[in-house]
């Protein structure tokens, strides 16, 4: 698991370590590992030159340190700085040969940039003595951020057009928000973590499974478990408007291996259920866990509509676990949250969804940019809103639980070919299915969400990829990571 950790307790950590060190040490700790990672792009890219952007902070210190060694390492070097530059790394560039300046045009040269302009403690947004720096990074040159791209927000909130747009940042010991969280992340590009001693005895502000997880949270049945321990899911999903997206689902629930699932929807979804998934069973019984939904219409009249709709908000009144989608948000009144505030509710909207709802919710309309621009804010104010937790959807997929101060948890497992009609579907399935087991609604949504994309790499094979491939490729991608 990777573990994200907010700016004051990465300080305090660092100043607990300080005080055991020699002066330096922990800054030629950083400025090692960092060399080391620009001198093998180097050499992988067959570059031979490097440029630093450096800052006044200990970021652009660690930048022109590294451009020291790599000048010492036979690398052509040069960097450009702000006037207030750390004067140890000032003397050992000027020892080492590396050209200093403050003239931009010398950036243009450069085959890998160190981006030092910037540190973990700065606002949100590039300084103007920085920007013709940074304008100035040719296309061809490979960037390498300190810690994290200037200009982008250390909280990992705020994205910064103007700011840096790194190849890789190198961080040391751990993951900040800024690499983990939408829509700082895009930002960072590769994450390399080098260790340097520091141990952040801290809640986490963000959590990320990685595969190596999966084994320890999968739901494996054992000699004693029957189809009913193993969690039997009720789907209310489909209707006479929106047929296959109850096939896609009921198809990921079984393929996710659900010990049984309950199917109720219209005459034409429930016949195309019949005859694509014979496993399931159709009508109202006992579930551990419901999935209401996926294609549902609200205002459909047509034959079955009413009765679906009764049990979907049956559903929703009752017990069990419930994951909402889709056209289940829109039976979402202020009556029916507060009868679920104590129960576990997971809710699974993408951008233009939670916008609509938190506009109904709330009391002013909210625009689906507005969503994107800020998908963690926008998220803790749904599960605010609402006492349910939240799964927002996108490139980087967000699990936000209610509560002040509960770590969020941030998934980006999925190839872009993912955004394909009905692949919503295929997670609300998913996620039915970890809920209907007995996992919490986070973990639920975060092991779906790295499931989910794990499976849709495996069917896309590098190309184009259909919901319904996604679904029936569930088995081989858990089986493959249950594994490792």
């Amino acid at each position: 698991m990777i573990e994200g950790f907010g700016t004051d307790a990465v300080y305090a950590a660092e100043k607990a370590l300080m005080a055991r060190l020699e002066d330096g040490e922990l800054m030629a700790r950083a400025v090692e590992g960092l060399a080391a990672v620009a001198d093998a792009r180097l050499t992988e890219r067959g570059g031979s030159s490097v440029v630093a952007l450096v800052g006044p902070g200990n970021n652009g210190a660690d930048a022109l340190y590294a451009a020291a060694r790599l000048a010492e390492a036979g690398w052509s070097a040069a960097a450009v700085h702000h006037e207030d530059v750390h004067a140890g790394a000032r003397e050992a560039a000027e020892a080492a040969g590396v050209v200093l300046g403050r003239d931009a045009s010398v950036v243009a040269e450069a085959d890998l940039v160190l981006d030092g302009v910037l540190g973990i403690g700065a606002r949100p947004g590039l300084p103007d003595w920085a920007a013709a720096w940074v304008a100035a990074v040719p296309e061809t040159a490979y960037v390498l951020a300190v810690d994290l791209p200037s200009g982008q927000d250390p909280a990992g909130a705020v994205f910064d057009g103007r700011g840096v747009i790194a190849d890789e940042t190198v961080t040391f010991s751990v993951a900040k928000p800024v690499h983990l969280l939408p829509p700082t992340e895009q930002a960072c590009g590769a994450l390399t973590v080098v260790d340097i001693g520091i141990e952040v005895d801290a809640t986490p502000v963000v959590r990320r499974l990685d595969h190596d997880d999966v084994a320890a949270l999968w739901p494996v049945p054992g000699p004693g478990d029957d189809k009913y321990s193993r969690g039997v899911l009720g789907v209310v999903a489909g209707g006479e408007s929106y047929t296959g997206a109850a096939v896609l689902c009921v198809t990921s629930a079984v393929e996710a291996g659900a010990g049984m699932v309950r199917y109720v929807g219209t005459p034409t979804p429930a016949g195309l259920v019949r005859a694509a998934v014979p496993e399931a069973t159709h009508g109202v019984g006992r579930v551990q866990a419901w999935v209401v939904g996926p294609g549902l219409d609200t205002l459909s009249r047509a034959a079955g509509s009413r009765a679906q709709l009764d049990v979907a908000r049956d559903a929703l009144a009752g017990e069990e676990p419930v994951v909402v989608d889709a056209g289940g948000l829109d039976l979402l009144t202020a009556g029916v949250l507060r009868g679920r505030r104590d129960r576990v509710t997971l809710l699974t909207p993408h951008a233009g969804e939670c916008a609509r709802l938190l506009g109904r919710l709330g009391e002013e309309e909210v625009s689906r940019g507005e969503v994107e621009g800020a998908p963690l804010a926008s998220a803790r104010r749904l599960a605010g809103l609402t006492g349910a937790t939240v799964l927002l959807k996108g490139s980087t997929t967000l699990v936000v639980p209610p509560g002040e101060g509960s770590p969020v948890w941030s998934q980006a497992d999925a190839p872009p070919w993912l955004a394909t009609a009905g692949a919503g579907d295929v997670l609300a399935g998913l996620v039915g299915t970890l809920l209907a087991a007995g996992l919490p609604a986070d973990e639920a949504g975060a092991l779906g969400a790295l499931v989910h994309g794990v499976a849709a790499e495996r069917a896309s094979g590098g190309g184009p990829v259909r919901a319904l491939s996604v679904a029936r490729a569930l088995p081989g991608a858990v089986a493959g990571l249950l594994r490792r």
